[in-house]
């Protein structure tokens, strides 16, 4: 079959390039056509936008690059038309997906898929009557999203959490500290990472902050992990090049002794992998982006691990909360209360087991086949 697959950020790249996999193993005519990175590309097809060229984040950015989000849509559209899929597969990436969802359904006979959901629990709820018009099946991730959807009447299925996968499978999981120092040139002195996201405006929002609240601890090593997709030297403007850890990010959280994480992804995963952490979201103009949050935002808490656990697991310091003295004291907290490391390191457990077992992009993969 023909699989038009869609990923729009980092994150998607490596769950498509994962489901990509299992699907090449269940079906053996398998053919891809996809916008999406370089994990995708690895497992072969036609590569139309990378998404480089798609991840803009924010009303001011979308709206300076307008042309280029427009152009994007149209070049997804007729490299759809030329390729005819058999199944469109959406990873998350709501704003533009579910356009192209509404267009695949007038234009094409081809099944729609998500694999991911958006997160409409969290907000633009209004988003599930597009997704009940235009999608044929959800496969969701987290166990909260099952009982959201069914609130709206409409049926998923869950198939476990790609993150968990990732996690069990990462590369250099004996490594000891002495061999991650002596690999990456470090002196063997504990270790404070941080991941600031994704995106260069991210980056640019919250490295800066994180790299003055942890200058107040002079025993410990700050490491900026690289994200993919974007360029060493954009990160040469805040710290020295012997900071920045490219390419091993499971590997730095493994070894550090605490973390600052950007909400996302990034938050699950440094849960299941066991390292304390805080997780930092800037928002500009503070309280007043706050006080809209509760207005808007539909659910208690930010980060993946407290959404799981329904409960505050992890310190989370959004807009006006994202400060130096703040994150210094949570440092303080996550690095010499041994008593409040050792209980998020429990809660973090609790979150594995809810999540369940290995193997979501093969689940899926097996589910897309029985039609």
């Amino acid at each position: 079959m023909r699989y038009f697959i869609i990923a729009g950020e980092a994150s998607g790249d490596l769950h498509a390039s994962n489901l990509m996999r299992e699907l090449k193993k269940q079906d053996s005519n398998a053919e891809f056509c996809f916008l999406g990175g370089d994990l995708m590309q690895l497992q072969g097809g036609t590569l139309v936008i990378h998404y480089r060229e798609m991840a803009y984040m924010g009303f001011v950015a979308v709206i300076q690059n307008a042309r280029k989000i427009l152009k994007n849509m149209t070049d997804c559209k007729q490299a759809l038309l030329n390729f005819k899929p058999d199944i469109v597969i959406l990873i998350d990436y709501p704003s533009f997906n579910l356009r192209i969802a509404q267009f695949v359904k007038k234009r094409l006979n081809s099944l729609v898929y998500y694999y991911i959901s958006p997160k409409i629990w969290a907000w633009k709820e209004y988003r599930i009557h597009k997704i009940k018009r235009y999608i044929d099946r959800m496969f969701t991730i987290f166990p909260f999203e099952t009982e959201f959807y069914a609130l709206h009447h409409f049926a998923v299925e869950y198939v476990g959490n790609p993150t968990v996968d990732s996690i069990y499978q990462r590369p250099n999981q004996l490594q000891t500290f002495e061999e991650f120092c002596l690999i990456n040139n470090l002196p063997a002195k504990p270790i404070i990472a941080l991941l600031a996201g994704s995106r260069k405006q991210e980056i640019s929002n919250c490295l800066p902050l994180m790299l003055k609240a942890t200058a107040q601890f002079g025993n410990f090593q700050t490491l900026v992990s690289a994200a993919p997709g974007i360029e060493p030297d954009f990160y040469l403007q805040y710290i020295d090049k012997k900071q920045l850890i490219i390419g091993q990010t499971y590997e730095l959280v493994t070894q550090a002794q605490a973390a600052i994480v950007n909400s996302g992804t990034a938050t699950l995963e440094t849960a299941l992998i066991g390292t304390p952490q805080m997780v930092v979201y800037y928002q500009s103009l503070g309280r007043l982006a706050f006080w809209t949050k509760e207005l808007i935002i539909k659910v208690k808490y930010i980060s993946l691990v407290n959404l799981i656990a329904k409960k505050e697991v992890v310190k989370e310091l959004i807009a006006h909360l994202f400060t130096v003295k703040n994150m210094a004291n949570e440092l303080e907290l996550m690095l010499n209360d041994k008593n409040y490391r050792a209980n998020m390191i429990s809660e973090y457990l609790t979150i594995g087991k809810e999540l369940g077992e290995v193997g979501a992009a093969e689940r899926t993969a097996k589910a897309m086949m029985k039609r």
